[in-house]
């Protein structure tokens, strides 16, 4: 079979055919991010004459202990089970994670073809500026160069994915983490209206720095971390910006377009892989859990005492590290979007990963392999066991249908979410619909506003 071929503005790719999918890798979507450009507004990509080479992805961008990092990083990659115009497949997008200081596009894990294939979708990865040349306060440079990366991205989608047998009227953004994040400051943008119409937000970091508190750190990154609140506390420098101009609000604040549907959602232990990573796991002391409930909770830690009066410190520690940072800025944005009447489904990871003999329980990132269907390599192993066992296999097959009913049609296959009822899908070796699971913490967390500076 002849090599796929497509045309977009710039010029002609070649891609190449992997398990009956089209696939294109390292297409720039924009200008090098170089000299002048190093921490401006993203620049048109240029085009080229003849037939560009699609077949390997293009570097990852510059940040702390990348190899392979290049200055033609602006890439996007497309997966197509049906490539050429008129097909007018589903388009989904994603971004990954990384607490916006790494990552990649190019990692094994966000490989589509599964996605594509099984969903009959088009699957698009992408590359954006990461830590201070992405996010980090610079005089006389435009903010959150990482979003406005995202939106170009974005834009060329609009323009060209019809090509690759898209439909630009049917497109849903998608990340976990730092991509979850982005996601919702893509809704609170003006520069990305009408670029998509579904948006999935998985973990959703709830740090969000003003202005004043991003410069506060460019001046003097090297300050104590507590200067810097609760951000400070959990070594947080590098996050989106408040700048009133490319970010207006935070994605809580704001006024959220009625027209795009929220698929929203968290895994239940968040805090437990970033506890094992400090080596606490079975180790948090009183004194520990005391610092988290009062540099975290939103009223010192009260409220968790009594709401978990039997707590261990170990778990108050791993409640609240979880609400705060990932589980009550999803459902809150979910809220939100319910305030513009618009439609929001929620969902929980309740599965206990099996890797490294339970110990991880349903943390954070192991959403993003049953999301992808791709259990099997370093990591995803480290999560899920090598090989996967077949409730892992069962899972995945049932989180990528419902993330792809979504993009297709925006309903993942159960009812909305509302004020009244709070319905969620948690998913486990048994799904079950049932009200949200972590209520008792909703309500802690009720008239919050996840803002830090």
């Amino acid at each position: 079979m002849a090599a796929p071929e497509v045309r977009v503005g710039t010029g002609t790719l070649r891609g190449s055919w992997e398990g009956g999918v089209a696939v294109f890798r390292g297409i720039p979507y924009a200008a090098p991010p170089v000299g002048p450009h190093r921490f401006a507004a993203p620049q048109p990509a240029q085009p080229w004459d003849g037939v560009r080479d699609a077949t390997a992805f293009g570097p990852p961008v510059p940040q702390a202990e990348a190899t392979g990092a290049g200055d033609d990083c602006l890439t996007v990659n497309v997966w197509s089970p049906d490539p050429g115009p008129g097909a007018g497949l589903p388009v989904m997008v994603w971004i990954h994670g990384g607490a916006y200081v790494i990552g990649s596009a190019c990692r094994p894990e966000y490989d589509g073809r599964l996605l594509a294939a099984e969903g009959h979708v088009v699957l698009v990865t992408l590359n954006y500026r990461l830590g201070v040349q992405g996010f980090g306060h610079v005089d006389g440079a435009p903010a959150n160069r990482g979003l406005l990366d995202q939106v170009a991205a974005l834009e060329w989608v609009r323009d060209a994915i019809t090509a690759f047998g898209g439909d630009p009227g049917r497109v849903t953004v998608f990340g976990e983490s730092a991509g979850g994040g982005s996601v919702a400051a893509l809704l609170a943008m003006p520069r990305a209206a009408g670029l998509f119409q579904r948006a999935i937000a998985q973990s959703v970091p709830g740090t969000f720095f003003s202005a004043e508190l991003a410069a506060a750190i460019a001046a003097n990154p090297d300050a104590p971390a507590e200067r810097w609140g609760a951000a400070g506390y959990r070594d947080i420098r590098i996050a989106p910006v408040i700048d009133g101009d490319v970010l207006p609000t935070s994605p809580w604040e704001a006024t959220l377009d009625p027209g795009v549907t929220l698929l929203a959602g968290h895994t239940r232990d968040e805090q437990r892989l970033f506890t094992a990573m400090s080596g606490l796991l079975g180790e948090v002391t009183a004194e520990q859990a005391a610092t988290a409930l009062e540099m975290l909770a939103p009223d010192g830690g009260r409220g968790y005492r009594e709401a978990f009066p039997g707590a261990a410190p170990e778990q108050l520690f791993e409640i609240v590290g979880s609400d705060w940072l990932f589980r009550m800025p999803t459902i809150h944005l979910a809220d939100n979007q319910l305030k513009v009447n618009g439609t929001a489904f929620v969902y929980e990871l309740s599965w206990p990963a099996p890797g490294l003999d339970g110990a991880l329980g349903a943390c954070h990132g192991l959403d993003v392999p049953l999301v992808f269907g791709n259990l099997t390599g370093t990591q995803p192993a480290m999560l899920i066991g090598d090989p996967p066992g077949d409730d892992a296999i069962a899972l995945s097959a049932r989180m990528r249908a419902a993330w792809t009913a979504f993009a297709a049609h925006g309903d993942p296959g159960w009812p909305a979410w509302s004020a009244g009822e709070q319905l969620t899908r948690v998913f486990d070796t048994v799904d079950v619909v049932t009200a949200y699971p972590e209520r008792i913490s909703y309500g802690l967390w009720r008239g919050h506003v996840f803002r830090n500076g």
